[in-house]
């Protein structure tokens, strides 16, 4: 759960609204959240509401989709997200991805929801750092 956090803070721009729930949000949008318990995502077996989802956007539906597609993966939705491009993960599952692929989930939020100047100046900034590890520089 560290890394979620550390993660999300170190992108340009982040700011941090700390109400009911935590919040992170870039040019005034969030990108990422803790929900809070509901009643639309509840354990299976006792029936009690989750109180440990996070929220995090992504660029689109056929996106959200494409995620929800790897099984193997831990995200989810309920049908109150039906139609906003947004997974669901539980706090208590992040540890099954990677700190990279957490980072590529947490990243791609942040992306979808930047401004087209801070987008852009992020992708230059990770395709030369890529460019110097001899990753894909697209």
């Amino acid at each position: 759960m560290d890394d979620i956090h550390e993660i999300a803070r170190a992108l340009p721009g982040v700011t941090l609204a700390d109400g009911r729930a935590t919040v992170y949000q870039v040019s005034r949008r969030s990108f990422l959240f803790f929900r809070n318990p509901r009643p639309d995502a509840v354990d299976p077996e006792t029936g009690e509401r989750l109180n440990d989802v996070i929220v995090l956007w992504v660029e689109s539906e056929f996106e959200k989709e494409a995620i929800l597609s790897v099984t193997s993966l831990p995200f989810f939705t309920t049908p109150h997200f039906d139609g906003h491009p947004s997974v669901l993960v539980r706090g208590s599952r992040i540890g099954e991805l990677s700190r990279d692929e957490l980072a590529t989930f947490v990243e791609g939020a942040w992306l979808s929801r930047a401004g087209p100047r801070a987008v852009a100046t992020w992708k230059k900034q990770h395709s030369r750092s890529e460019e110097a590890e001899g990753g894909w520089a697209g």
